[in-house]
């Protein structure tokens, strides 16, 4: 595999966007054999592009291109070449060349010879198009930079590449980039062209249109596994046979063919701005993280939460890391959910939270003050495992005449904060007795 940076385009090409790229390959284990800049090769493709002009097969054009004395036929009367130029004598070239007048160098395709220009697509069959239809394209451009055209061929031939897949929006260039090659006397390369991810609306996917939310790294950012979002990725315009949808990298590698991919663009059906962060991101993409999340191991999640707790300001040790992960494990779908799934083990003391969440279905607040003094009692002298602490709560209800749920809510509030959280006897368990007896003697407090 070769890694090639596309930079001749000076305008567009920046530090930030070239580490973005190598951060998101690096973040995904995308590794690579052979590593390029094109920026750095421009000797090679400018004597390649010499090369075909000594054949005859491109001339110069001194003037702007798209002006002058220009000539439109084809389907669609696009601009095709300027006949000024085409014809002009090569000792008048040379001339004007010499005297250092600047000029773009065009690519001669050939005209009213009824040639085709074909080649086979591995995804979209056979591709056929009038020479007499297609423009003369600019090889270098009147500052002697190559063109994407002029560049990217060059260094095929030059790196010996035998595959490139790349957009569907670079088909139509695959006919100017078969012509270069035939008149560089190179075979070209096997070509695959897959379907466009696009947004919502049916754009194609831009980071000046549609933000950071395209951008590989804000997906490493928010939490997602690298192993699922190449998942995601795959899945978008493409499917195995069989259909399955969470499948690891090696079953991806064995299941996949370029017969798989779809021929219609793939929709990344991401929010856009969104209410919640998880709303941002296709729903699709967040269930398979959460599958993924699911089927590691508890070593291993756990140690890749332990940075993002860290990162928080939370000095958690990884103990008590491992015996939270369980908890949660169920109830997240990226890493950094652990940050509101979990808060109330980082913390010693709770944030303020509603104290009629205290108080138990079909139950009132002095139901709910006697279900937290009797918890406190009780709590003091019970071994803080999962056994013992289920078996004195549950004792502990039937005693008092109330329902085992209207006993374990205001403790689970009391000691979390909220009613929805991980199993009660589980997070006593981690708590620790100190913390839950301090947590309910607050709440008996608020209730007071």
């Amino acid at each position: 595999m070769v890694l090639r940076l596309d930079d001749t385009d000076v305008e567009r090409n920046t530090d930030a966007s070239v580490n973005s790229i190598f951060e998101g390959l690096r973040w995904l284990d995308l590794g690579w054999d052979e590593e390029y800049k094109q920026s750095e090769r421009l000797a090679l493709h400018r004597q390649i592009a010499d090369a075909i002009f000594q054949k005859g097969l491109a001339y110069r054009d001194f003037t702007p291109a798209h002006a002058g004395d220009s000539e439109k036929s084809g389907a669609n009367q696009t601009w095709l070449f300027n006949p000024g130029m085409r014809e002009l004598f090569r000792a008048e070239s040379d001339r004007r060349a010499a005297a250092g007048e600047s000029f773009a160098l065009r690519f001669r395709v050939p005209r009213g010879t009824g040639e085709q220009v074909r080649f086979t697509d591995a995804v979209y069959g056979e591709q056929v198009k009038s020479a007499d239809d297609i423009e003369d394209f600019a090889l270098l451009r009147s500052d002697g930079m190559p063109t994407y055209h002029l560049a990217s061929c060059a260094d095929d031939i030059d790196l010996r590449i035998s595959h490139i897949i790349r957009g569907q929006d670079h088909l139509s260039n695959t006919y100017k980039h078969m012509l270069i090659f035939e008149g560089a006397g190179a075979k070209p390369p096997q070509f695959a062209h897959l379907p466009l991810l696009v947004a919502p609306d049916g754009s194609k996917l831009s980071k000046r249109r549609h933000g950071p939310v395209v951008s590989v790294t804000t997906y490493r950012d928010a939490g997602f596994l690298p192993e699922a979002f190449i998942n995601f990725l795959c899945l978008l315009g493409w499917s195995p046979k069989d259909d399955r949808e969470k499948m690891t990298r090696q079953e991806l590698i064995d299941a996949f063919s370029l017969e798989g991919i779809n021929r219609a663009n793939a929709v990344v059906n991401f929010k856009e701005p969104a209410a919640t962060p998880d709303e941002t991101f296709d729903p699709k993409a967040l269930w398979l993280n959460a599958e993924h999340i699911r089927g590691l191991s508890i070593d291993d999640l756990s140690a890749r939460l332990i940075p993002i707790v860290h990162a928080a300001g939370f000095p958690i040790t990884p103990e008590k890391m491992h015996a939270i992960t369980p908890l949660i494990r169920e109830r997240i779908k990226l890493l950094r959910d652990v940050l509101t799934a979990a808060d109330f083990f980082f913390v010693d003391q709770l944030p303020p939270y509603d104290p009629a969440e205290l108080i138990p279905q079909k139950g009132a607040a002095a139901m709910a003050l006697k279900v937290l003094t009797r918890a406190r009692e009780v709590l003091a002298q019970t071994e803080f495992k999962h056994d013992p602490l289920d078996q004195t709560l549950r004792a502990a209800a039937q005693e008092m005449g109330v329902k085992a749920g209207q006993m374990f809510q205001p403790i689970r509030v009391a000691v979390c904060g909220r009613k929805n959280a991980p199993p009660l006897f589980e997070t006593l368990e981690v708590l620790g007795r100190e913390i839950t007896l301090a947590r309910i003697e607050r709440a008996i407090q608020k209730i007071q």
